[in-house]
């Protein structure tokens, strides 16, 4: 439930900045349908997924397994907005896949397969799918010319009761911690981890394509890892450093402009 109330205080805030700067919040019923749809698989479904795949998998696995939203963006942008498939994009891809297999290959090779297992994979699978699916439909969007702050206001807003709905029929209940540490995270998540960071996200998405965009998701766990180095002690490993530029290598070969 906390996925949810995080994003009610983001809406709210996103609600309030939009009417102070005077920005369009009047759309018709179609483009609120597409804006829903970028929420339920962007900010929505595309969470609840992956949080279910981590009750059962270790997180290094399941981000191997979301890295491949890459493909999936390369893919889903062919069939459903016309996007060119690049050889090159697709190389570099692959490479810095393979880097994060090396990356986190201690947690790959202590996976044992059991029913619940095989289950978590393709739920982390979705989780992939999904994402790339609000990726998608964010470029689209963005191409009939829906701002970028004003539709993840709204789409947020409808994720939030979509997770609302699911919580209730699971039987969860809201709960609220008067401390500092759960009043920082939920501040931390509904601020940072989602406005700035989906909104600067998506303007990347809208302007180099989400094929290449999607290579960020192969970034945040090196980021994630150099921080845990300087305050969790993570011991580096000659396979993590291959794989690390394995990942730059690769990031290179998606991001580098090819003159005609």
């Amino acid at each position: 439930m906390r996925a949810a109330l995080a994003r009610y205080l983001q809406t709210g805030r996103q609600f309030f900045f939009c009417r102070i700067s005077g920005l369009n919040l009047k759309y018709n019923v179609k483009e609120h349908l597409f804006i829903a749809l970028q929420g339920f698989f962007l900010f929505g479904i595309n969470y609840w997924l992956v949080y279910l795949a981590e009750v059962h998998l270790p997180s290094g696995l399941v981000a191997v397994i979301f890295s491949m939203i890459i493909f999936f963006n390369i893919f889903n942008g062919a069939v459903f907005i016309g996007s060119p498939i690049r050889v090159r994009v697709i190389a570099g891809a692959a490479l810095g896949i393979i880097g994060m297999g090396l990356l986190f290959k201690q947690e790959l090779l202590s996976f044992s397969l059991s029913s619940d297992n095989s289950l978590a994979l393709v739920i982390a699978g979705l989780g992939a799918l999904t994402a790339s699916l609000g990726n998608i439909t964010s470029v689209h969007n963005q191409k009939i010319d829906l701002p970028v702050i004003q539709t993840n206001a709204f789409g947020m807003m409808y994720s939030a009761l979509f997770m609302l709905i699911i919580s209730l029929m699971m039987g969860k209940h809201f709960s609220f911690e008067i401390s500092y540490a759960y009043i920082g995270s939920l501040l931390y998540l509904s601020i940072f981890g989602s406005i700035i960071a989906f909104t600067c996200y998506l303007t990347l998405l809208g302007k180099i394509g989400a094929d290449k965009a999607a290579y960020v998701n192969l970034i945040i766990p090196v980021i994630a890892l150099i921080l845990s180095t300087i305050f969790e002690e993570y011991t580096w490993t000659l396979y993590a450093f291959i794989g690390v530029a394995l990942i730059l290598i690769g990031n290179m070969l998606v991001l580098i402009k090819v003159k005609r």
